[in-house]
């Protein structure tokens, strides 16, 4: 039987399990070691840890605390890893904990994480998906249900000290362009609330000071949220330190192209099954900056679409040249207002395209001044036809469901 190497406890906090961390540093040490053909699993918790809650308020969204996430299980070490090779790891299954088979979506207040619409969406919300074998459904958006495409949203190797150094200070240059904006333009290290795995204290506290937040993307791997490395990918990660350092987390369900509340897929706690080996000195050999990967060949099909079109000009008519990131958002807002004429409201509308399989494709960047991005919705995941049609939309969603609104606080 496969080994489970990293095992968690979902009624104890992340902070008691010295094979956790949230924080990047080449110092934290291995929970285990692994051979180039092992397989292995390893369990992990959502990405907070537990701060949010299978029910119908959204205060827990509203209030999570940002700056302890993203809880990785890890690092695992494998022998013959040195820096420069490539890190090949093999998906090979994963899922959610029969104990737990429901996962959440969120919008973070634009005080607190906001999102990729925070300006149209400032307020915590949620909706919660409850898993039936492959499938998943939500009591707070009617009439879809569509197969998940479970995938872990952050995996990466540790990064040595000079990369951790050279992300640390590209970051704070670009915070310190504007310090003062909400929400953050990167987010620094912080010290009070890390968990440095197996690190002695004197050292952990002073690696905790320097350990580079998960929030991003960066050459290592990290939170990529690519929705499309799910159970057969194979993904090919720079290894950076002795061992490699490999860690998993951040477990989603499912997810659309972007994962555009931020909180923007289907989170959940679960356990996933990976094999490694190694390609000795392969980040030289096949000029490799960052990871890349091999695509799932078992995944849901899908074959219509209403596919949605933005183009770079913003919501006041602004003109921007060749704007990938205002284009794509062009298509999720006409997107959402599509919806709205099923009965959907526009918060049900955004839940669904972070949550749902769909696909975000930049279509054109040549054509100035306008790029154009494109959303793809697959028109099988409702329960009615959403095509245009000559009659006009019915509107077959009751309006008075809707996704739970944080409340003010006192």
């Amino acid at each position: 039987m496969t080994e489970t190497i990293v095992k968690i406890d979902l009624s104890k906090s992340a902070y008691e399990n010295d094979m956790i961390h949230n924080r990047w540093h080449p110092d934290i040490p291995m929970v285990a070691t692994v051979k180039p053909g092992d397989d292995f699993i390893m369990e992990c918790y959502d990405w907070t840890g537990g701060q949010i809650e299978n029910n119908d308020n959204a205060d827990d969204v509203r209030d999570v605390d940002l700056t302890q996430v993203h809880f990785l299980s890890g690092p695992v070490g494998v022998e013959g890893a040195e820096p420069g090779d490539l890190l090949v790891v093999d998906i090979l299954d994963i899922g959610a904990f029969q104990e737990s088979q429901w996962g959440f979506n969120g919008f973070f207040s634009k005080q607190n994480g906001g999102g990729f619409l925070t300006e149209h969406f400032p307020d915590a919300q949620k909706s919660i998906w409850d898993f039936n074998g492959m499938f998943t459904k939500s009591r707070h958006i009617p009439g879809v249900e569509f197969a998940g495409l479970i995938h872990p949203g952050l995996i990466g190797c540790l990064p040595s000290k000079d990369l951790l150094d050279t992300w640390n200070e590209r970051e704070k240059e670009l915070y310190d362009t504007n310090p003062d904006r909400v929400p953050t333009l990167a987010n620094l290290p912080y010290a009070d609330t890390a968990h440095m795995g197996r690190m002695k204290p004197d050292e952990a506290k002073v690696a905790a000071a320097e350990g580079a937040r998960t929030v991003p993307p960066r050459e290592h791997g990290g939170n990529c949220d690519i929705k499309d490395l799910s159970r057969g990918s194979k993904v090919y990660f720079p290894v950076y330190v002795k061992g490699g350092g490999l860690s998993v987390g951040d477990l989603h369900f499912s997810q659309g192209d972007g994962e555009i509340t931020f909180c923007g897929a289907i989170e959940m706690a679960g356990w996933i099954h990976m094999r490694v080996n190694l390609v000795k000195n392969g980040m030289e050999m096949y000029g490799v900056k960052n990871p890349i990967f091999k695509p799932s060949p078992i995944k849901p099909v899908y074959d219509d679409y209403v596919i949605f079109e933005g183009i770079s000009v913003d919501e006041d008519g602004g003109q921007h040249f060749l704007d990938v990131n205002v284009a794509y958002r062009q298509a999720c807002l006409n997107a959402i207002e599509f919806l709205t004429k099923f009965g959907y409201s526009k918060a049900q509308g955004y839940a669904l395209l972070g949550c749902a399989p769909v696909q975000g494709h930049i279509s054109g960047v040549v054509d100035v001044p306008n790029a154009c991005a494109t959303l793809w919705l697959p028109t099988e995941i409702f329960d009615f036809d959403i095509n245009p049609t000559a009659e006009g939309p019915k509107k077959m969603v009751d309006g008075t469901i809707d996704i739970p609104l944080s409340k003010d606080k006192e």
